[in-house]
Parts: structure tokens; sequence; C-alpha cells
């Protein structure tokens, strides 16, 4: 058996029970006889070179405050990460640490738009976006996606109504949770000029950029053309790509001189108090030495994705799926069914899975469902069971 197999008949034999045991919210919220696949984590665990680093770290009590040295070599292997895995080149000074995705989107918003300026959200999105944003003062205007019979699309009309109507930012997930479009050059060169056009700004969540699945590639927004550059603030982190998200360490990357000058008047308070030290030292294994992992937990992740679509087709045709092309989050349309609706908690009770409703991911997606796939193979199989047996006969 080689490495990959060996490492991917490891992932199956992991079971509910291990998995419960950890004691964290995923596996750890609801009764132990359900399944759960609602937080955007992964139950394989973590790279070998992360876990000895952080040995390394803790042994040689290396858990105090981050020093400069150490925050310089952070974002020096970003900016080599990013341009080796995405061909994005940028100056290792204009990356800075942040505890995570959402303190880096607080950062852009206090710090570098118009105090109540209404942001754009392309829904369905990331559960806590919509009123994250509207704690914060900045109304949050919901631009649904289109179907066009064959895939997910930005709507740029809607987008650019929303502009015309005085937005002044748009919240763009890419690749897109949760429905797993991987946006392509072209797409999000027709929304900068769109953008650029109302002299506004974007946040590019890309945090889920390493997950990308055979054919597709993952293109940074900010590096598709000199006036993307100029208005995007984008945040990156290995939390996802390595499940590292208890870590708390991201990154904010700036493709704008002005607003890096901002920044440094800010970044003590924001980086060296918030972000975790030990978060720093499993990033640098992750990104200086986590690659041939990530490619072995792709094509399982692939593979999963591949079942799970099977599946569907076979069982439950109702359902529109279209197979993700990075993260390892399916969007599972489920209004032909006609369930009742909140639809999470109706699974919850009628087919002991955690889903994550899809009305908490925008307006009028209660019909939907989010589905985390990166599970245990014989899990999966277990949990899309339990939903079938729970569809037919209900």
């Amino acid at each position: 058996m080689g490495a990959r197999e060996d490492l991917h008949a490891r992932f199956d034999a992991i079971t509910a029970g291990q998995l419960r045991d950890r004691g964290l919210e995923k596996w750890g919220t609801h009764p132990d006889d359900t399944l759960g696949a609602f937080v955007a984590e992964m139950d394989f665990g973590i790279a070998p070179p992360i876990r000895a680093r952080l040995l390394d770290a803790v042994e040689n009590a290396r858990t105090g405050y981050i020093s400069r040295p150490l925050l310089r070599e952070l974002n020096a292997a970003t900016a080599a990460f990013l341009q080796r895995r995405h061909g994005w080149q940028v100056e290792a000074s204009h990356v800075h640490a942040m505890p995570d995705v959402m303190k880096a989107l607080e950062t852009m918003l206090r710090f570098h738009l118009p105090a109540g300026a209404p942001v754009i959200v392309p829904t369905p999105c990331y559960m806590p976006f919509i009123h994250f944003l509207a704690e914060l003062g900045h109304a949050p205007v919901q631009v649904p996606v289109r179907h066009d019979g064959t895939r997910y699309a930005l709507d740029y009309a809607g987008i650019d109504a929303a502009f015309d109507a005085g937005a002044g930012a748009l919240l763009l997930c890419n690749p897109h949770n949760p429905i797993g479009r991987v946006y392509s050059r072209e797409e999000l060169l027709r929304l900068s000029e769109i953008v650029e056009k109302h002299d506004a700004r974007v946040f590019s969540d890309e945090i889920h950029a390493p997950l990308i699945y055979a054919g597709n590639t993952h293109v940074p927004y900010a590096a598709v053309s000199p006036a993307a550059a100029a208005h995007a603030i984008t945040a990156v982190s290995a939390s996802k790509a390595w499940n590292l998200p208890g870590l708390k360490c991201a990154q904010i990357v700036f493709s704008n001189d002005d607003d890096l000058r901002i920044f440094k008047r800010i970044e003590h308070h924001l980086t060296q108090s918030s972000t975790s030290t030990l978060g720093i030292f499993a990033t640098l294994a992750a990104y200086d030495q986590g690659e041939p992992w990530l490619a072995d937990v792709v094509d399982y992740l692939q593979g999963n994705r591949d079942f799970l679509a099977a599946f569907l087709r076979e069982r439950l045709p109702q359902i529109r799926f279209d197979a993700p092309q990075g993260t390892y989050l399916a969007w599972l349309d489920c209004a032909a069914l006609n369930l009742p609706q909140p639809l999470g908690a109706w699974l919850r009770e009628h087919a002991r899975v955690a889903l994550t409703d899809g009305a908490f991911c925008g307006d009028g997606f209660g019909h939907c469902v989010r589905l985390n796939f990166a599970t245990p193979r014989p899990i999966l199989a277990q949990l899309l069971e339990r939903i079938a047996a729970a569809f037919e006969t209900r």
C-alpha cells in the first residue's frame, strides 16, 4: 500500500466515537446518536509536520507573546506560499497576521470603509457574515447568486444595482462558501470592473483557496488587474486546508499602499495581542512543509465529493446539487421535496444528522442545507443513508 492509500485507509478508520471524544463543537453539540456535518472543519487531524512543530514549541516553552522576527517569518512564508500555490506575487511586508478572517473583515470595515456604508453580500453566504455586518453598523445588502441551469454564478446586474443604490463594498468569498464555486479570472475581472466603476471596495475571503479540485484553478481576486489590487483587501489562512481553526492565525494581505499605511498605525493591537503564537508555528509548518499532506487530503475529499454526487443521483435525484469546484462543503437545494422548515432542525430530528440550515446563509434559502463532507467516507455513507431514509419515509 502506498503512502496516499495508507493515509486514506487511516481516514476511513476514524470512528464517530473517536470524533466525539475530541469534545469539540462539530461532534459535541448534539446528542451522541447524531452525526456532525455542520461546522466547517475536517475530521482528519493534522499533518505530521504541523504536529511536530507544535510539540517542539510546547516542549521548548515557545508559548509566550509573539516576537517581531516571528511575525516577519510568517509574512514571508505566506507570501512565498501565495506565489508558489496561486502565482500571486505579493511583498512579504504587505502580509500581516490576524487571529481569523472575521477579525480581518472587522479591520477592513472599521478602518478602510466609511462608517455605515452598506456592504453587498452574495448569498447564500457564510452564516455569520450578515449579522456581523449589521452589528458593526454596515447594512448587509443580499444579492443572491443565479443558477443558469449548469452552475451558480454571481448576479452582476444585481451587484451593479446595489452599488448604484449606495453600497460601498462587496464581501466576496472565493472559493465560495457554501456553494463551492471557484470563480474564473474572467468572472472576477468582470466583477472588478463593476466595483471600479462605482469607486467601491472588495473584501475577499480566500480562506478555502488551497482546497481546489482537479480541473479548477484558484485566482486571487486582487491578482486579476491593477484596479482590483487597488480596491481589494484579502484574507487568507491555513486553518481550513490544514484543519487549524482553533489555533487562531490568519493573514490579511494588502495590495494598496494607502491601506497598508493605515494598517501599520493599528497593527500592534491587531496582531501581537490577538494572534496565537502556536497558530503561527502551525501555519509556518503548513506553508513550508504541509503541501504533500494537503495533496493527499484533497484527493480524499474529491473522492468524498464524487461519492456524494453519485449517491444523490441514485437515491435523491430531486435534490439539486452542483459538485463543488473547491471547499469541502456541499450546498443541497431540497426545494423539490417540499420538506418542513427549518430544514436543518427537521433533519436533526428525523435523520439524526447535524447540517447547517440554509436559512442562516441568507434570505430565501430555508429549503437548502450545507453539508460538510470532510469526514471519513464510512461516516459520510452512513450520514447519507440516514438522510435518504428520512426523506423516503416522511
